[in-house]
């Protein structure tokens, strides 16, 4: 899929180049490929979370065949102009950042928790290696049968990911309750992830890399014609020796993640990048300017497969694919920003200048975000928590219904009352992340030893999937709570649902119908 990929943004590039003499146009191929990440990545990971991922993979793989035919045909009939092909690879794009989170998240689902990192490796060396041959497979057919051909061999790429798709077994997993909504799913994303410490750590780290390690991208081609004084064949070697890097570190960083904890090894990849970058700055060689790409490329595949192996492991299924999308928006808007401040630093001294400001900053980032450790996830953090008991209700709402009040009382004796609010006050990110809003704890100055846990959810069916999202670390931490519960005291949890001034009326006229 990814060759495919490669192909046609390679032709797309090549192509507007023979259409326009306008720079801009040409340009603007990379923002229409890259803008759509952007603009629906958090559509498309609660999308990918709500819908069966392998018929998005599907639907995706076979819209991504017929656009790329549609051009190449387009080009081979003579009809295709600067705009059309921009058009195409926007719906190119868009069909790529619907197909990365279902993908991302499906790994899952295809192999055990402790293979989980040499998985994502597995597939970063396939990338790499994809990104390596996609440009110089393009060229060959491009320059053997034309550009039109190239991007009709493109779509059959595209195919045979639909054959291979086809034969994977669907993997069911029932969720109670009804399912999110789109909107609500982005909404349910962003709260997970604003109230996931681990899930903020993975996100913070991938967008300080990326801002500073953008510049290497922005600025590579200027390096290659004006430092180094290359030719297109030598920007060409530059981005080779940084697949080559790509792929060599593919092979070993799995390895490292099994000796070493993923803080250590993103680490170790933030300092490589920083010795590569300084490398490439500091010199006119082209031999010693291939070797820190190279480096830069083990670098790239130490922190981003890394980071997200980290993100799998850490998020839950019911937003594993959103938390994907997320570190992927992430990363495409720090590589659009940090594009353009070191281009616009290049642009008023050199290149030199602006790579070695990158590294300098990169380095500050690392430092002020020294005590912000990202970590692999736990099983028990992913794991659904055990089978809640059924709701006693006299009348089961309707989804949309609410909001909902839950308070949960408790009986605490007076002397572990320290204890207790410490435990219970580490429920509030569980709680919020799972749906919970205005969470707050309460005591009653008229009951000693008696307090209230209260929170609000937006809707009874969002209170359902809340029942549903808890995890087995999530019910150790609530168990720690009522640890503290005074002895043949039980614990009172009341569910308090909100009316409207009809339904008032209506209750009014029921109990007096004179």
């Amino acid at each position: 899929m990814t060759l495919g990929y490669t192909v046609q943004a390679t032709i797309a590039a090549w192509l507007m180049a023979t259409l326009t003499p306008s720079a801009l146009m040409v340009a603007l191929v990379q923002t229409a490929s890259a803008l759509p990440s952007l603009l629906f990545g958090l559509a498309a990971g609660a999308l990918a979370d709500i819908v069966d991922r392998r018929r998005i993979i599907l639907a995706t793989q076979i819209a991504l065949a017929a656009i790329t035919a549609v051009i190449g045909a387009a080009e081979l009939t003579g009809i295709l102009g600067p705009i059309t092909l921009l058009m195409g690879t926007f719906l190119i794009g868009v069909g790529f950042t619907f197909y990365v989170p279902a993908q991302q998240a499906s790994i899952n689902d295809l192999v055990g928790r402790i293979d989980l990192p040499r998985a994502v490796g597995l597939g970063a060396v396939a990338f790499n290696v994809a990104r390596a041959l996609g440009p110089a497979l393009a060229g060959a057919i491009a320059a053997w049968l034309g550009s039109g051909s190239a991007l009709l061999a493109g779509a059959l790429f595209f195919v045979v990911m639909i054959f291979a798709v086809r034969v994977l077994k669907r993997k069911v997993t029932a969720i109670p309750g009804v399912p999110d909504t789109l909107l609500s799913g982005i909404r349910s994303g962003l709260r997970y992830a604003r109230h996931s410490p681990p899930m903020r750590a993975l996100i913070g780290r991938s967008a300080s890399f990326s801002i500073c390690a953008s510049g290497f991208w922005a600025l590579l081609p200027v390096i290659a014609r004006d430092q180094l004084g290359l030719g297109a064949g030598g920007f060409g070697m530059l981005s080779g020796s940084f697949g080559v890097g790509a792929v060599l570190g593919a092979l070993t960083i799995p390895r490292q993640l099994k000796r070493m904890s993923l803080n250590t090894v993103v680490t170790a990849g933030f300092l490589l990048w920083m010795v590569a970058t300084l490398i490439i700055a500091s010199t006119v060689t082209a031999e010693i300017a291939v070797v820190g790409t190279c480096a830069a490329g083990v670098a790239w595949v130490a922190v981003f497969p890394s980071l997200t192996a980290g993100t799998q492991s850490t998020a839950p299924a019911w937003v594993r694919a959103r938390a994907v999308a997320m570190a992927l928006v992430a990363m495409q808007a720090s590589l659009a920003l940090g594009s353009v401040i070191w281009g616009w630093v290049a642009s008023h001294s050199d290149t030199r200048t602006a790579l070695a400001t990158s590294a300098g900053t990169m380095l500050l980032l690392l430092v002020l975000g020294y005590k912000v450790r990202v970590k692999m996830g736990d099983e028990a953090d992913v794991t659904p928590g055990m089978q809640l008991p059924e709701l006693a209700i006299a009348v089961e709402p309707l989804p949309d219904d609410g909001p909902v009040l839950i308070q949960v009382q408790y009986q605490i004796d007076p002397k572990n009352r320290a204890s207790f609010l410490q435990a219970i006050h580490a429920t509030e990110p569980a709680r919020r992340r799972n749906g919970a809003s205005d969470w707050r704890v309460f005591r009653d100055v008229g009951a000693e030893g008696r307090f209230v846990e209260r929170f609000i959810v937006a809707s009874w069916a969002e209170y359902v999937r809340l029942r549903a999202r808890i995890t087995m670390s999530d019910r150790q931490a609530l168990d720690r709570v009522a640890r503290f519960q005074q002895p043949g005291v039980s614990t009172v949890v009341t569910r308090l649902i909100s009316t409207r001034p009809l339904e008032d009326r209506q209750v009014r006229d029921e109990a007096d119908p004179d």
